[in-house]
């Protein structure tokens, strides 16, 4: 019973709710079509406005309407837009819309409609429509004028990453339009038979000035185009901040992005809104606005600042109470007091901020290279002491302040230099020493190391050495070096002494650094061991020794290549047998020579060990200068002793030597290798000792040619394969030959550089133009057996015998018989001693070296001459010794004279007796004359002294010359 009472009374009320709702509904009117509508075009912005009004609205009814927009492009079935669009709308108002296109509006038309309906937002139900309006055209491209081609939009502004719609209108039918951007062709597609569309997505910022579209026809050269600029997005402002220095100016900062500004728009503009107090200011800054705090008690502020241009607008916001935002003015007036060598006291001022806020100040110590920090609470004026300072040290001190009660940020800095004042040195030199003997005495030379800035408190003025003699301990000698020198040298006129050496500057002097110079020179004589280098440098090691030592020292120099090699050196403590000497100065392919010494309890330094190494090594840059001497036909000797070993780029641990042939055998203690150079095949012949710098090479085959290279071997290779070096080995048999002939040319040489000396004396004496009786080497063999030693008879002593004188006609040659026929003309000479009645008492003998003619003819016999002669047959009467010189006298005119080829000479030699001799030794009554036993003159007479002969019949004719006092019987 109970639920049907129930159900019935739900169904009474829904009932009744369903009749208020029909009421309500038809209460309101209709709506009506909008009326009036009007369509503008903005090609700036690419956009259609709508401007309509709505009737059948009483005088004070409102209505919240619902207008929806149907938006056609082409054609008015081609809808590309739907959109609704609600407001209030009251009596007569006149309503507006606007809609922004993507494509440009010149190149295509488009139709606008709408219809309306009551906002029913709140009463569940569809909406009830009004009629459509009457479709509204918006149409530019008549009025777009006369020229053939258009491109569009305008110069439009878009922002980077944009999606950008580019067409171009024709109005001369072509279809073989190009566009361009950039340059660069583009793809588009057409809209109709004279417009074209394309589409650019994402478009890229690429200048101030746009980016540059051009479109141009087939034919001809006129071109259309547009300028799109292109925009940097507008970012939000970032780091946006506020803060005070003196409580009365908010400084506001913020970081703007990218500057979107370009030809066609400015910058972006910036402006500041405080919601509380509700003021407003421009900034005229891109970065930072001033606000000026109110004069009123105003703790809280919240800053809007908004960023806006063109295209687009972005805000941020900030909330903060001004006593946290306090970021004071840096300190000033920064001051140093009573600086001594170590301690200095540092004051500065500070703005004030108020009378109850304190500042916390932050003071930080530079120097010594490390940085000290301390923190001083400070209302107007602070102070702070730096103590445990360094003496004539710089030093750079710097403060900043921050708010103390509510910390924000820190002021700038505040800096100022101070220097401490100057102090005695507190370390003594670092020093070494070179001794070295010259002329029986010792010379010490002295090395020490500049004191560094902390150890030298002061400008170092000079060192003072004192050597003191051990052998003599009154005697001591003063020196003093003026600084900046790090050595000097020091004769001694005793080795065993002790050298002190201390630094002075203008307050002090240093402690004193003692070397002591002993007698014995140490144990030079340490083996040398190899030690390699490493990025790190060289390790070294030794043996602890077994006496005390006070420390050990290891010396190098950085440039042993180089005269003053920099000796430097290092000091370890008793314990350390091991080190590692590493520098900038070491080198690859360098030699580095390290001596370790031991220090003694009394200061005596003795050698322990010898390194040497590379820090890294390198190959031979350069091979030895080789000589070969000992040439033979089947060896030769290669030495190469002025190559130096130590100055090599790494440590030499042998030589290579190659030797090419044509035949290319090797022999025994040499084997075959390829050069990578030519890739010639070639004998290696191997040295393992380094020292041995010389070689043979042996088996060699005579008159054949060789090529031969010596290089050097080491750990990382060997020396470079230069140019070989060229040899032919000789013939076998040619020192032999070489012996035997070239005494034979020595000894003919002579031979012919004797004759050449003595050519005239063998010309006379072997073959003379004319003889010289007393130059006649046939005289000089006939010795008179009476007189040996005549050898050569002078004028005076010649008898002559007879003169031969012959008669040679020129013209045709004479037949044999008519030369035999021919008789010489003899000339008889007569001793003057004694008449003759009977024949003359010798034969006379012919030379016939110098007549051929009378070679020819028969031998010269005797012809006696005639028993009596009348005197009209004698020639001349006269002594010999008249005759003999008339002969000499007219010999040398009638050569002269004669003509050539018509006389000649015979020479004619007298016949001497056995008794022959001086003519004053002659006997009275000589006996009869034998036949003629030797020579004793040669004499040669001209035709032209001889009388002709007296008959014409005769061929021969005698002729007796007589002595003025003979008489003819």
């Amino acid at each position: 019973m109970a639920l049907s009472s129930v159900s019935q009374t739900a169904f009474l009320l829904a009932l009744l709710s369903l009749r208020t709702y029909q009421s309500e509904v038809l209460s309101e009117p209709l709506p009506s079509a909008p009326e009036f509508l009007k369509v503008s075009v903005n090609s700036t912005c690419q956009c259609l406005h709508l401007q309509w009004t709505v009737h059948n609205l009483s005088h004070h009814q409102e209505f919240r309407m619902v207008f929806q927009i149907e938006i056609s492009r082409i054609k008015t079935s081609n809808v590309i837009w739907v959109e609704n669009y609600t407001t209030t709308v009251k009596w007569n108002q006149v309503l507006h819309w606007s809609w922004e296109s993507k494509l440009p509006l010149e190149c295509a038309k488009h139709f606008i409609r709408m219809r309306s309906a009551v906002d029913t937002a709140k009463t569940p139900g569809p909406r009830v429509w009004s009629s459509w309006s009457s479709w509204e055209e918006a149409d530019v491209q008549n009025s777009l004028g006369q020229d053939p081609l258009f491109v569009f939009p305008k110069d439009k502004l878009v922002e980077e990453g944009s999606n950008v719609t580019i067409c171009y209108v024709s109005k001369s039918h072509q279809n073989n339009i190009s566009c361009y951007l950039e340059g660069v062709r583009m793809q588009g597609e057409q809209l109709d038979p004279n417009v074209s569309v394309f589409n650019l997505n994402h478009v890229a910022f690429i200048r101030e000035t746009g980016t540059n579209i051009y479109c141009k026809p087939g034919q001809g050269d006129r071109i259309k185009g547009t300028v799109l600029f292109v925009s940097k997005v507008l970012k939000e402002p970032k780091d946006f901040s506020c803060e005070t220095q003196d409580l009365t100016t908010l400084n506001c900062t913020w970081d703007p992005g990218s500057d979107t500004g370009l030809l066609k728009q400015l910058s972006q503009s910036y402006a500041l809104f405080e919601s509380f107090s509700g003021k407003k200011t421009l900034c005229k800054h891109k970065s930072w606005c001033l606000w000026q705090v109110a004069p009123e008690s105003q703790d809280m502020y919240n800053f809007t600042l908004t960023a806006e241009n063109y295209l687009r607008k972005r805000s941020v916001h900030l909330l903060f109470n001004l006593t946290h935002r306090v970021h004071p003015m840096a300190p000033f007036n920064v001051l140093f007091k009573n600086v001594s060598a170590t301690n200095a006291t540092m004051t500065w001022k500070v703005h004030s901020i108020g009378k109850y806020h304190t500042l916390l100040c932050q003071v930080e110590l530079y120097g010594e290279g490390k940085v000290t920090q301390h923190n001083v609470s400070v209302k107007v004026d602070g102070a702070h002491l730096f103590s445990g300072l360094e003496p004539d040290m710089e030093y750079m001190a710097q403060v900043r302040c921050a708010n103390g009660d509510h910390f924000w940020k820190w002021s700038e800095w505040t800096q100022q230099n101070f220097t401490t004042a100057e102090a005695a040195p507190s370390e003594a030199p670092d020093v070494w020493r070179n001794v070295k003997t010259v002329q029986g005495r010792c010379v010490v030379t002295l090395f020490w190391k500049p004191l560094s800035k902390l150890q030298a408190h002061g400008k170092i003025l000079f060192y003072n050495i004192v050597v003191d003699y051990l052998d003599r301990t009154s005697v001591s000698e003063l020196l003093s070096i003026p600084a900046p020198a790090n050595g000097t040298e020091l004769p001694l006129s005793q080795c065993s002494s002790q050298i002190r050496i201390m630094a002075n500057n203008s307050v002090g002097t240093s402690p004193a650094s003692v070397i002591v110079v002993s007698r014995e020179p140490g144990n030079e004589e340490v083996e040398e061991e190899r030690v390699k280098g490493t990025e790190d440098g060289f390790p070294l090691s030794w043996k602890p020794q077994p006496r005390h030592v006070t420390g050990y020292l290891v010396e190098w120099c950085e440039h042993p290549q180089d005269p003053p090699c920099d000796l430097q050196w290092k000091n370890l403590g008793p314990n350390v047998t091991s080190t590692v000497v590493s520098s900038d100065a070491f080198r690859p392919g360098v030699r580095y020579n390290f001596r370790i010494y031991g220090i003694s309890t009394e200061r005596v330094p003795y050698l322990l060990a010898r390194k040497t190494g590379y820090s890294q090594e390198l190959a031979p840059s350069d091979n030895p200068q080789v000589v070969m001497t000992n040439l033979t036909s089947h060896s030769f000797t290669l030495s190469w002793k002025n190559y130096s070993t130590e100055s090599q780029p790494s440590f030499i641990q042998g030589y290579h030597i190659y030797l090419k042939s044509k035949a290319g055998w090797c022999h025994s203690g040499s084997e075959k290798a390829v050069l990578s150079d030519d890739a010639a095949v070639c004998c290696k012949y191997k040295i393992d000792n380094p020292e041995q710098k010389t070689f043979v090479v042996e088996n060699l085959q005579p008159e054949s040619f060789y090529e031969f290279l010596v290089t050097p071997y080491t750990s990382v290779g060997e020396g470079p394969h230069d140019a070989f070096a060229k040899v032919t080995t000789p013939d076998e048999y040619s020192p032999t030959l070489i012996r035997i002939i070239l005494p034979m040319v020595f000894c003919i040489l002579l031979i012919m550089i004797t004759c050449y000396l003595k050519s005239q004396w063998m010309k006379e004496k072997c073959y003379p133009d004319i003889p010289d009786p007393y130059k006649s080497s046939v005289l000089s063999l006939i010795k008179s057996k009476e007189n040996p030693h005549l050898t050569i008879m002078n004028i005076k002593d010649c008898v002559p015998d007879s003169i031969e004188v012959l008669n040679k006609q020129e013209g045709t040659r004479k037949s044999l018989t008519e030369t035999e026929s021919t008789k010489p003309t003899y000339l008889y000479l007569l001793p003057t001693e004694k008449r003759y009645s009977s024949p003359g008492p010798c034969i006379c003998f012919e030379n016939f070296t110098y007549n051929q003619a009378a070679s020819d003819s028969a031998s010269c016999g005797h012809v006696p001459a005639p028993p009596k002669a009348p005197p009209s047959q004698l020639g001349l009467l006269t002594s010999p010794e008249n005759l003999l010189k008339a002969l000499e006298k007219n010999y040398m005119n009638s050569l002269g004279e004669i003509p050539a080829g018509e006389t000649s000479l015979n020479y004619v030699s007298q016949l001497a007796s056995p008794m022959s001799g001086d003519k004053s030794n002659l006997p009275i009554n000589p006996p009869e004359p034998a036949l003629c036993s030797e020579y004793k003159m040669q004499m040669a007479i001209p035709l032209g002294l001889a009388s002709p002969p007296s008959s014409g019949s005769s061929s021969l004719s005698s002729v007796t010359l007589l002595d003025e006092g003979e008489h003819y019987h």
